[in-house]
């Protein structure tokens, strides 16, 4: 091949701004189009998944063939697995969302000042919104029907991770668009241009008005230092138990095997969990026997490895507090008090879910306003956080931060505001 027909290199941080670009001209079309419109492209979208199904498994497979290979965790592999089940509850909540009310048009508040000229906040949509996601397919249906009920387009970077899988989803949920009369360029992916394209996707200032990163620490953290694009800082879980010594047991048990057993590999599996003394003796015994029987590695204090008769554990150390296992680990300590437990948490969390089992309502009360995360939990397991539990129909990641988004985002989470100023010729004076 000569050197003249050789081909040239992809400039990828054009490419992606091109992609920007289209994006933008679909969100046009999206922030007019009638919610009877988003929502028959909602309803089309899940029924081409289902029908799809086999295709996104195959390539699902393939995925997770890589990954065992390259050693995935079991916890990682667990979010990147799809199953025909999975994917059909994936296209429920795309059909969940179609049922929700339209966030797009809602006044926030409205009134009229003294000169006569009335005033209405109103919700708009963001415009373009990019997520860079890493192992976890379903967020790309979930980016795509949140991104297009609230009138945004959007451009993903789910990583190589899960290629093969979300190079199918996009293209199934292309052509639903199309088919519902739609842009096709409402959903966008840059996974052919790899790492180079995410970190164009964070430089594309002006182009793209709102970047949500979702996965581990380190993706977050490197989106949040180098974006210049607006971000969303969603969060890593390092989520906490507090047993408090007026907590029914059998309920504190429940809550703590779902917590931490119902699924691990999830931002919202508890990671730590917290006994106060005077209920550490009738508690851990039985607690630290049923997790080591659900496999769970018990990383303890002291006064916890004095309890676990002969329940295999770990001493733990500063790392196990501070660590976001997303596996079949965890972390426990027994402390002196409820003033101990809060501290413990503050010191340590990262600010994600906090869940108490108490009937003591002082207890509850400080526990709820004294910590400082996006979610607090009161006798209930902290795999509630969630955008689906919660009713916001899926979400588009758990904010930890606490400007314009806190906790799961849903619908109204990807909107801004525009006031409207209605006037009669009016002129400041």
């Amino acid at each position: 091949m000569s050197a003249a027909t050789a081909p040239q290199p992809i400039d990828v941080e054009e490419a992606v701004r091109e992609t920007a670009r289209r994006a933008r001209l679909a969100g046009r079309a999206l922030a007019t189009a009638t919610r009877a419109t988003k929502d028959a492209a909602l309803h089309a979208m899940a029924d081409a998944l289902v029908v799809a199904a086999p295709r996104v498994v195959a390539a699902n497979a393939r995925d997770l063939a890589a990954g065992r290979t390259a050693g995935m965790s079991p916890g990682l592999l667990d979010r990147l697995a799809l199953t025909e089940e999975r994917i059909g509850s994936i296209a429920g909540a795309l059909r969940e969302l179609a049922a929700l009310p339209d966030p797009v048009g809602e006044v926030v508040r409205g009134s009229t000042l003294p000169n006569g000229i009335r005033l209405r906040q109103v919700r708009v949509p963001m415009g373009v919104v990019g997520m860079i996601y890493e192992a976890r397919p379903n967020v790309t249906v979930d980016a795509a029907g949140l991104a297009l009920k609230s009138g945004n387009a959007a451009i993903l970077r789910g990583g190589s991770a899960a290629l093969h899988s979300n190079t199918v989803i996009v293209e199934v949920l292309r052509e639903a668009l199309t088919g519902a009369g739609l842009p096709a360029d409402a959903v966008q992916s840059i996974d052919a241009h790899g790492r180079a394209g995410a970190v164009a996707l964070m430089h594309a200032r002006g182009l793209v008005d709102l970047l949500v990163p979702r996965g581990g620490a380190d993706l977050i953290q490197t989106v949040v230092r180098e974006a210049s694009v607006p971000v969303v800082e969603t969060g890593v879980g390092n989520c906490h138990v507090y047993v408090d010594a007026s907590a029914d047991p059998a309920m504190a048990l429940s809550i703590v095997m779902n917590s931490k057993t119902q699924r691990v590999g999830v931002c919202n599996a508890a990671e730590t969990l917290l006994v106060h003394a005077d209920a550490a003796p009738g508690f851990l015994p039985a607690a630290l026997a049923a997790l080591h029987e659900a496999e769970v590695v018990l990383h303890v204090d002291d006064r916890t490895a004095a309890l676990a008769g002969d329940v295999p554990t770990l001493p733990a150390t500063d790392e196990d507090w501070a660590t976001e296992y997303l596996s079949l680990d965890l972390a426990v300590r027994v402390v002196d008090d409820l003033d101990t437990a809060i501290e413990h948490i503050l010191r340590w969390s990262s600010g994600h879910t906090e869940a108490i089992v108490t009937s003591d309502l002082a207890a509850e009360h400080r526990f709820t306003t004294e910590l400082d995360s996006a979610v607090i939990a009161v006798n209930a397991s902290t795999r509630f956080t969630d955008g689906g539990q919660f009713g916001l129909g899926a979400e588009i990641g758990i904010s930890t931060q606490k400007m314009h988004a806190r906790g799961p985002m849903g619908l109204t989470e990807l909107t801004t505001t525009t006031w409207h100023v209605r006037g009669d010729g009016h002129v400041r004076h």
